[in-house]
């Protein structure tokens, strides 16, 4: 009979361990999924270069050479961002500062060859930042996907510049 409840109290702890490892597995994977997500600039951190099109008002389409800059700072929310592009008879230097609040990010932006700045507002996260960038008189759609050493950038508007497509890979 003691080797019963022996056996008994065993197996109740066996299955009390192995709760409590489930639960404490649960834990473990939400707070890295939940960390994950507080990093939403994750993998944009570093030198970038490549080519791409730009597409003008009047029509034209011309291809780009391109160079960009990020640097997320220690807590992963706050992002410095240029982006350098030049074609044979055109060029513009974007240069962004983005600050992450959750799941949205705001942030100003500035253009130095236009001699133009503004506001940007948008969402962030899993290497996609998706915003809006606006300054009196302009508004511009800018998209821009990093999946391991690659990157696309995507600026669309009703200005001078109708729409910019840049492909790079990080140096």
């Amino acid at each position: 009979m003691g080797q019963f409840n022996m056996k008994h109290i065993n197996s109740g702890l066996i299955r009390q361990t192995v709760k409590a490892s489930a639960i404490v597995a649960a834990l473990v994977l939400s707070t890295s999924s939940g960390h994950a997500q507080t990093r939403p600039f994750a993998g944009f951190d570093g030198a970038w270069s490549g080519n791409g099109t730009v597409s003008l008002s009047d029509g034209s389409t011309e291809r780009l050479r391109c160079r960009a800059v990020y640097q997320v700072d220690d807590t992963g929310l706050v992002l410095k961002q240029t982006l350098r592009c030049a074609s044979d008879s055109y060029k513009f230097d974007l240069a962004s500062d983005v600050t992450s609040h959750g799941d949205h990010i705001t942030g100003s932006w500035s253009e130095t060859n236009r001699n133009i700045s503004g506001s940007l507002l948008g969402t962030a996260g899993s290497g996609k930042i998706d915003v809006t960038v606006e300054s009196p008189g302009f508004t511009a759609s800018l998209t821009l996907r990093t999946s391991g050493n690659k990157q696309t950038v995507q600026i669309t508007s009703k200005g001078d510049i109708r729409g910019v497509s840049i492909t790079m890979v990080k140096s």
